[in-house]
């Protein structure tokens, strides 16, 4: 880990205080798959999570294994034993309430930082709370080898010490990318588009597959969607192939009239943002685009009938 902390000093202008930071006490409120992680994590950069808050017979799983030298406490006794950081690992709809309840019984210290892990939440959720949102921007699953996927990632950070949550940022491997307030929401919904929805197109992908007999979905959509993927991050617009970025209108209706009905809403969706973002980047020009426009029109007015 102390290595991990002298490469950060690359990216960021500190001093020898950067090396020689004192070990954090450290309880998290939230031993999901995040918080468990995360104080896993923090316990192999040379801090101490000396308590941790788990509700479900999951997370106290997960936090035996996770976090063996934590004692399973309640949230307000976690929060009292956390003398320097407090992790809140809870669900966004929660976090206020969580915050709220912890400040309410005195559970709160002075000197003490809370940071929240959620992406859509700043500051302002945390009220009078001396504390910083560090989001991690990475899919999490609860299990040790989350661990190895830590380093690199970017935090979107919201913190009126920089200085700190660098260096808490850093001893977990990441890069912090410097989130204003207001732009909580916009940063989140755009994780949640690119990532989660991604699940969700995918295994539609892979159910249009199995509806047209092919017995491995994954093995056929492995290689296309890491190029794609790849293509796209490095490329941008310019990475769009197919029948929508060719304008092809003959095969786009083939595809609406055969496949299932309960896929149509979200090919629909999809296929009508593609055409608009290959137009806009010149990869389809508007009147090559025409008589796609006008079959992605009738079916979205066909399923709109019959909804």
């Amino acid at each position: 880990m102390l290595k991990r902390r002298i490469l950060a000093l690359d990216r960021y202008p500190c001093n020898e205080d950067w090396i020689q930071m004192n070990a954090l006490t450290v309880g998290v409120v939230g031993a999901g798959r995040v918080g468990a992680v995360l104080g896993a994590a923090l316990n192999a950069a040379g801090h101490r999570v000396v308590a941790a808050a788990a509700v479900s017979a999951a997370s106290r799983e997960r936090a035996a294994r996770l976090l063996p030298d934590a004692a399973i406490l309640p949230a307000d006794e976690v929060a009292r034993a956390a003398t320097d950081l407090l992790l809140l690992a809870v669900p966004d709809d929660t976090l206020a309430a969580v915050v709220a309840g912890l400040d309410r019984t005195g559970a709160l210290r002075t000197g003490q930082v809370v940071a929240h892990t959620s992406g859509a939440h700043g500051l302002a959720v945390l009220g009078d709370v001396n504390g910083m949102a560090l989001h991690p921007a990475m899919t999490f699953t609860g299990a040790d080898t989350d661990l190895a996927r830590l380093p690199g990632i970017a935090w979107g950070v919201t913190a009126p010490d920089r200085v700190f949550a660098t260096r808490l940022v850093a001893d977990l491997g990441g890069v912090p990318e410097w989130v204003a307030e207001e732009s909580r929401p916009v940063y989140h919904a755009a994780l949640a588009h690119g990532a989660n929805h991604l699940v969700t197109l995918v295994n539609e992908a892979a159910d249009l597959l199995r509806a047209a007999g092919v017995g491995e979905p994954g093995r056929v959509l492995s290689p296309l969607l890491a190029a794609a993927l790849d293509n796209a991050l490095r490329m941008g617009d310019a990475a769009l192939t197919g029948p929508v970025s060719r304008g092809d209108a003959g095969t786009v209706a083939r595809h609406l009239d055969r496949m299932p009905a309960d896929a149509v809403p979200a090919y629909l969706a999809m296929a009508r943002r593609t055409a608009d973002r290959a137009i806009a980047s010149g990869r389809l020009r508007p009147h090559d685009a025409t008589a796609l426009l006008d079959v992605l029109a009738r079916a979205v007015t066909d399923v709109r009938s019959h909804a």
